[in-house]
């Protein structure tokens, strides 16, 4: 029963609170770092690739198809590129996430977070890819996949734990 009361309290906490932009940036850009770092190591772990290829298929969407491996070796003008596209989407997701959850419990925000990452894998790989930058669909697989829910709950998980109460102004 206490703990009931105790989890009530908890969730009612923020309902009538705005969204903690900061936390939300700050989880954008936390989250992509773990994303980044896990895409990188899974394809190289789990598909026996270079660990360079993802940085290089984000950075062929303004250099072009040219940049995409082989040869899969790290280059800094195409791994600073992809860090210029990857961290400012990352923190747009993390202050579209974070508006979304702001009033939500902590167990609630990492619920929706993956389930966010995982919309995140749907729309740019099968919707945006196909269209706008076809060879991202030959990384439509399960390393992609798992990338972003680990994106997302990381997203959630730490907008929960870095904001802070804001009550909404009431007029």
């Amino acid at each position: 029963m206490a703990q009931t009361m105790s989890s009530e309290r908890h969730t009612q906490s923020y309902q009538h609170d705005r969204t903690d932009w900061r936390a939300a940036v700050w989880a954008g850009v936390i989250a992509g770092i773990v994303f980044l770092m896990a895409e990188m190591l899974m394809v190289m772990i789990f598909m026996g690739q270079s660990p360079w290829g993802p940085p290089r298929m984000m950075a062929a969407m303004v250099m072009g198809k040219g940049v995409l491996p082989p040869p899969g070796t790290f280059d800094m003008g195409i791994v600073m590129t992809a860090m210029m596209i990857h961290f400012p989407l990352s923190i747009v997701y993390g202050l579209v996430a974070g508006w979304i959850v702001h009033r939500l419990a902590s167990t609630s925000v990492l619920v929706i977070g993956g389930l966010f990452g995982l919309a995140i894998y749907f729309i740019n790989f099968y919707i945006i890819a196909p269209a706008v930058f076809p060879w991202f669909t030959m990384a439509q697989n399960w390393v992609s996949l798992v990338a972003h829910l680990i994106y997302g709950l990381v997203l959630g998980g730490t907008y929960a734990g870095m904001r802070k109460h804001k009550p909404a102004v009431r007029g």
